[in-house]
């Protein structure tokens, strides 16, 4: 894939240019892979030289390639002196320009005066956002509160408590939160000063799975605009966009999986447009990591948005979490730009989606089998299934709606008992699922249903068809069926 970037203006920080050159456009070459085909290749390849007549036994002098591999050596050592040192809080300036051009790259933002900023992951990026946007209720008065989808990402909940910063829920579909809800949220406001931010996990949400559209986008960002919104999106999971699932046996789907189209200009042209490159107005800005997609411990990330915004986090950063950790970067960015480059990159995150996509199928595949089958036997739900999901386009995550109006018990037990009963029957029948009711935006709200997360993240694919067996045993126990 050929990409050319135009010269962009970092802010300030002198972030190089990879091999010295200083021209104004970086050129990503196609993935390149050269093998020698022969020994006398290999010995060229390597820089290594023989004795001659010439050089009559004596020691020879290094060869440019020798030469080039003890300036690299002298390079690493250099670079690893830095890293174990402070540095500034926007990040190393190698690893902060290749983010950049990444950025670029994918949501090219429409407007000129665009900065990233190395983070110390989302989350404490997040935190970090919330403070310089909200103010809390810590002397007293009333805090602000932040818009986001009913159910949310429950770290993000709890960071923003403890700020004092409320939180207020906006209905969802299976395509995420609701425009319509949230203007009708926004235009009705009569509790204390109306939310100005809006926090957002576009693609496959956390917990519900939920990937918005391109309308959705475009109109949630119309909303925003109406009410002038801040909007935070968070998109740890935007690369694992997957194509729609397939029914069929679990060593074809590994062998598809493999035979996927490898064309990584196809795969970014297959995404959504991000929040950031809709953005005509600067209420952007954008949360990544490398996190999901990379080195979850090296707790590292990055933000986008105005040069405005960026330079109050930095201020904010510098009295909070600093810099990010020194060889975390190193690492990453000896990994992304000096040994994939950005093609490289795409193509491992190609890579990455094409086997979250076989793990997604294979759990979706168990779900079919043990708990497609159960049905409802109260005589007000009919003959509806008991337990129904929503395949996800993205992310990591299936949520599990349970029929609450069927259990034998539903009359006289709330829906956050009886999902504590099964939540319990599953820990005693060895597996571990999350409880809807942890993610709801505002606790003090009836839940509008009873929900479980799941995920396809780490176990193998045998434990996660246990898994399921195990939480569809749960059910009937639970329900009395039999």
């Amino acid at each position: 894939m050929d990409l050319a970037l135009p010269a962009k203006d970092y802010g300030g920080v002198d972030i190089g240019r990879r091999n010295g050159n200083a021209a104004t456009e970086v050129v990503v070459g196609k993935y390149d892979a050269s093998h020698a085909s022969s020994p006398a290749e290999a010995t060229e390849a390597s820089g290594t030289t023989t004795g001659s007549a010439e050089n009559d036994g004596r020691p020879a002098l290094p060869t440019e390639k020798q030469q080039q591999q003890e300036d690299l050596l002298q390079k690493n050592i250099y670079d690893l002196s830095i890293a174990q040192n402070y540095s500034q809080s926007v990040g190393a300036a190698q690893l902060l320009r290749w983010v950049t051009e990444h950025t670029q790259l994918i949501s090219n933002p429409p407007y000129a005066d665009w900065r990233c900023s190395l983070t110390i992951g989302s989350t404490g990026a997040l935190e970090q956002a919330f403070r310089m946007l909200c103010e809390g209720n810590h002397n007293g008065g009333r805090g602000d509160v932040i818009l986001t989808e009913e159910f949310s990402f429950a770290t993000a909940l709890e960071t923003a408590r403890p700020l004092g910063i409320g939180v207020s829920g906006v209905p969802m579909d299976d395509e995420g939160l609701l425009p319509k809800a949230m203007d009708e949220i926004l235009t009705g406001w009569t509790d204390g000063r109306k939310p100005t931010v809006l926090y957002t996990v576009p693609s496959g949400q956390n917990p519900t799975g939920a990937t918005q559209g391109e309308q959705r986008r475009r109109e949630i960002y119309a909303v925003c605009r109406k009410h002038d919104v801040y909007i935070i999106e968070d998109e740890p999971y935007y690369f694992l966009h997957m194509p729609p699932f397939q029914k069929q046996g679990i060593s074809e789907k590994a062998g598809n999986a493999a035979q996927q189209d490898q064309d990584i200009d196809a795969f970014v042209q297959s995404l959504p447009p991000t929040y950031l490159s809709l953005d005509l107005d600067g209420r952007v800005m954008r949360l990544d990591s490398f996190s999901k997609n990379l080195i979850p411990g090296s707790r590292l990330g990055w933000v986008t948005a105005s040069q405005q915004m960026v330079e109050q986090y930095l201020r904010h950063a510098e009295c909070n979490s600093q810099g990010p950790s020194g060889l975390s970067q190193l690492i990453v960015q000896k990994l992304v730009d000096e040994t994939w480059g950005h093609d490289g990159f795409l193509r491992w995150l190609l890579h990455l989606r094409d086997e979250y996509t076989v793990r997604r199928d294979v759990l979706l595949d168990a779900c079919n089998r043990q708990l497609g089958v159960l049905r409802c036997s109260d005589g007000n739900a009919g003959n509806d299934a008991l337990v129904k999901w929503t395949v996800p386009r993205a992310g990591m995550f299936l949520w599990l709606q349970v029929n609450h109006a069927a259990h034998p018990d539903a009359s006289t037990k709330s829906v956050v008992e009886i999902e504590e009963e099964i939540y319990n029957a599953c820990i005693d029948k060895g597996v571990l699922v999350c409880r809807g009711s942890w993610f709801r935006a505002d606790p003090s709200k009836p839940l509008p249903g009873m929900y479980f997360r799941t995920t396809y993240a780490a176990s193998t694919e045998e434990n996660m068809v246990k898994g399921i067996e195990r939480f569809g045993q749960a059910i009937r126990d639970s329900f009395r069926l039999s």
